[in-house]
């Protein structure tokens, strides 16, 4: 009996940390499209009726292959995910066309719910990340055109284009229907209301006047 025990609390704990370091969970069903019109609040979203569904909660007229207008860090996220394709729910996956001005970048950030495979169309990028504590090792690579690098998922990573007269191009698809991002720099620094300078200060070793500097810079979000 004890022994039986056992296999069962060792089995429930299986299921519990598979679950604990899942992506998005797997679909019961060939497709759940969103209702959007639903009042009910789940992880994710409600389906709708099948029989309502058509080829257009599958297709969004994104024009991924036109360039776009980057900000003052030099990028532009344009992301495809749930809330633009509504079929995407359940599936698990997300696409972005991320485009960099001469020396622009894609700040350090993190995606607390997927990992990252990047393929760069046009140009050259400088991109890296950093493990975890409490090693915290960078690993980074030039990427030019057709070259593909992987963001592992929650990890900080960012993108950098080094060429001053060029712009550049790159594809990322994401293991996750909504991954999030979370920008570094903005979540940091531009939080509302902001975080204590006293903490920040600590945290940073450096005097409050910088801390207070940074919390006063306009923090812009480059995803679209």
């Amino acid at each position: 009996m004890a022994s039986s025990s056992s296999i069962l609390i060792l089995t429930l704990l299986a299921l519990v940390s598979w679950q604990a370091i899942a992506s998005d969970p797997s679909p019961l069903q060939d497709f759940c499209v969103v209702d959007k019109n639903s009042p009910v609040l789940v992880n994710g979203f409600v389906c709708k009726n099948p029989m309502d569904v058509s080829a257009d909660d599958f297709f969004k007229a994104a024009n991924l292959d036109k360039p776009r207008v980057t900000n003052k860090v030099g990028s532009n996220v344009t992301l495809i995910n749930v809330m633009q394709i509504p079929g995407l729910n359940t599936l698990g996956i997300s696409l972005a066309r991320i485009d960099y001005a001469p020396l622009g970048q894609n700040p350090p950030h993190t995606h607390p719910r997927a990992t990252e495979i990047l393929t760069v169309l046009e140009g050259t990028l400088y991109v890296g990340f950093v493990t975890s504590n409490p090693e915290n090792k960078f690993l980074s690579k030039v990427l030019n055109k057709g070259d593909v690098f992987v963001f592992p998922v929650g990890l900080i990573h960012f993108q950098f284009n080094p060429n001053p007269y060029k712009p550049a191009v790159a594809i990322a698809a994401l293991s996750s229907q909504n991954p999030g991002a979370i920008t570094i720099a903005n979540a940091v620094f531009g939080s509302k209301p902001p975080i204590s300078d006293d903490v920040l200060a600590k945290a940073f070793q450096v005097e409050k006047n910088t801390i207070d500097w940074l919390q006063t810079q306009f923090w812009e979000n480059n995803h679209y």
